[in-house]
């Protein structure tokens, strides 16, 4: 399955913040990879040099895990968005680093409907965040179909965001019962500004991007600039969209970058306008595919992993021939990364949460396919290898520091 040590290892930002200088050591924390699939999770601890992985799983093996975070303002709570045959939609929580698991007290679910009205049910919790670094214990999930929740007790308990959940407008926004996205309408890209908690910005699929300034008691559509795949009338609408990944600079909070259905952008908040920054990827490859990534450093670099934009479905990479692409100058240019993949009869599909980085130096990328396997790069995309084969399908991959 991966590639093992014989030895195991002891196991308010802004616009004018800096980041820390680059070390020119090797780094000194281990990194943790958290892989999520349709049958389980698993745990990928790296070395120091990040060439050798101790693998820790599966844990729910059988279960469908859409995602698995580990807390940054801790280091050690681990929380599992789960789907299992018992018990239906819910969150697991532990405080160990997986070694121990235990189910939310009260999983996020929709307010229950007045009798006689049609009520809406969480198929599965898809996406969790997170909250501001001043507020601890707060964490968010996003849901399908589209629903937004919040736990104020490190995942033990959630409660619905009244402002989205219940908004009168709900239904239009996210195209209600007719949204046919595989697997499932969902609410991902739940971000907060590290300016300000109250600040916030989600994506839909489909729906769209929106922003609330009120810590989501007030939503607005955010989607101008944004090409509309889908027959409509002109003018291109207010919402509707389908984003697929959406990313903020933690450096830069007022700059957003998108892997969109219908390409990449780039917004710069003060314009209000998303700018398509795809168009300048090579025209035998297009600009379409599901997540994309940031350096935690550096503003102008990004990386998405494109896949074949026609007819094809599921998506895979065009012509049997898997990259990264990289920009380095906020998307004017793009450089195809493929070192170490296959070079050809590979048609890979990655989906929007299976691709991150981590935050070491040089970067180490990550991402994982549909068909089990984690890639890694320790030099930012220059070089790839696979460090896990034969995991079931994977929905999501995460990376971050974990306790030496």
């Amino acid at each position: 399955m991966a590639r093992t040590n014989k030895k195991s290892p002891t196991r308010k930002h802004g616009p004018g913040v800096r980041a820390k200088p680059a070390s020119r050591h090797r780094p000194s924390r281990r990194v943790l990879v958290l892989v999520a699939t349709r049958k389980g999770a698993w745990l990928f601890h790296g070395d120091t040099k990040r060439k050798t992985w101790r693998v820790d799983g599966p844990h729910f093996l059988g279960h469908i895990v859409n995602h698995l975070v580990l807390d940054p303002r801790d280091g050690r709570t681990l929380l599992a968005a789960a789907k299992t045959g018992h018990l239906g939609p819910t969150v697991f929580r532990s405080t160990n680093l997986g070694k121990t698991w235990k189910e939310a007290g009260k999983p996020p679910a929709f307010k229950k409907a007045p009798e006689g009205e049609a009520g809406r049910s969480v198929d599965h919790v898809f996406w969790l965040s997170p909250g501001h670094a001043s507020e601890p214990k707060v964490w968010y999930a996003g849901s399908s179909p589209q629903g937004l929740f919040r736990s104020e007790d490190g995942g033990v308990t959630w409660e619905g965001v009244a402002g989205f959940n219940e908004n009168p407008m709900r239904e239009k926004w996210t195209g209600g019962p007719q949204d046919a996205t595989p697997d499932g309408p969902k609410m991902h890209s739940i971000l907060i500004d590290p300016r300000d908690k109250r600040h916030m910005y989600i994506g839909m699929s489909s729906g769209g991007v929106f922003e609330s300034a009120d810590q989501g008691t007030t939503w607005a559509p955010l989607n101008n600039g944004c090409a509309f795949p889908y027959p409509v009338p002109a003018p291109v609408p207010e919402y509707g969209h389908d984003p697929h990944r959406v990313a903020l600079h933690p450096l830069m909070p007022d700059r957003l970058y998108q892997q969109n259905h219908a390409g990449i952008y780039r917004l710069e908040r003060k314009t209000g306008a998303w700018v398509r920054i795809g168009k300048k990827m090579p025209k035998d490859v297009g600009d379409i595919g599901f997540p994309i990534v940031l350096h935690p450093r550096d503003p102008k670099t990004a990386w998405v992993f494109p896949m074949d934009g026609t007819d094809v479905w599921p998506r895979t990479s065009p012509g049997g021939k898997p990259a990264v692409f990289m920009t380095r100058d906020a998307g004017k240019s793009w450089q195809r990364m493929a070192s170490g993949l296959p070079k050809a009869n590979a048609y890979l599909t990655v989906l929007r949460q299976a691709m991150t980085c981590d935050g070491h130096t040089p970067l180490g990328l990550y991402f994982g396919t549909t068909t089990g396997d984690v890639w890694a790069s320790a030099n930012e995309g220059k070089s790839w290898s696979r460090i896990a084969e034969h995991l079931p399908h994977i929905y999501s991959v995460e990376a971050a520091t974990s306790v030496p």
